[in-house]
């Protein structure tokens, strides 16, 4: 990747890291385009199991550079066309990756890095994490997947008003809101590792398929979701993995997903 994204593989987890510590890790033109060229690699690569996605020094993510907003002048609104190109690539990618994502969120979420920070299917907040969207202070409407991501996971009034009146959230309320899955208390990369390696000991087609059931249920109809449902446990049940966990089952042993005996 480049010196602002770093990918790094620790088995099969591959761990994601925003590196621009000294500005809140900020998104500027080359940051986005590194960050989806991260997450494509991550999808490509079949040794990668499970994706963590977290950020260097203090803070998590500020969102996008508004340094860069400004530098662009009256190009912003082009500028803002592109970078939104990359980011949103990113989190797309992520969100329909047929392998489990989490985000260790170890700092402040603001702007664009909220979305990057609540899109995991495990999202693990240290108890220095804050969340503010911090659009309407730019004078700007938010971006990222945080007006998709927010409705669903905490609903549409609490979502209004984090939106429109820039709250900003601490890492236990926005547990308590469903926000995020926890708050770690101890070493947070420690624990979202753990959880990675133990995600990629799993099936990984049946985490996938369990992945997009999840995402589409808030807009499917009951007679297609079910439909959607018998399709996967079938389709399933076709692969190695569906066979092995079937087999260990009846042997009364630990199924091995992975191939390593």
């Amino acid at each position: 990747m480049t010196d602002t994204v770093l990918l790094e593989r620790d088995g099969a987890v591959g761990r994601i890291i925003l590196n621009r510590p000294e500005v809140g890790n900020a998104l500027d033109m080359p940051t986005a385009r590194a960050l989806m060229a991260a997450v494509i690699a991550c999808d490509e690569d079949e040794a990668i199991r499970c994706v963590l996605l977290t950020g260097a020094g203090r803070l998590f993510c500020v969102g996008g550079d508004v340094a860069a907003f400004s530098a662009a002048g009256d190009q912003l609104p082009a500028f803002l066309k592109e970078i939104t190109v990359y980011v949103h690539a990113a989190v797309a990618r992520l969100m329909r990756m047929n392998k489990p994502v989490i985000t260790a969120i170890n700092g402040a979420a603001a702007g664009a890095g909220v979305g990057l920070a609540i899109l995991g299917d495990i999202a693990l907040a240290g108890p220095r994490a804050q969340f503010a969207l911090a659009y309407g202070a730019l004078g700007l409407s938010p971006d990222g997947g945080s007006t998709w991501l927010l409705p669903r996971l905490i609903g549409l009034r609490r979502a209004q008003e984090l939106c429109l009146r820039n709250r900003r959230l601490t890492a236990e309320e926005a547990a308590a809101l469903g926000l995020v899955t926890r708050v770690v208390e101890g070493d947070l990369l420690d624990e979202a590792m753990a959880i990675a390696h133990e995600l990629a000991r799993s099936a990984t087609p049946a985490l996938g398929v369990t992945r997009r059931l999840l995402l589409d249920s808030a807009t499917a109809s009951l007679e297609a979701q079910l439909d959607a449902e018998s399709r996967g446990i079938a389709g399933l049940a076709r692969t190695p993995e569906g066979k092995e966990g079937v087999a260990a089952f009846i042997a009364k042993r630990a199924p091995d997903f992975t191939g390593d005996k």
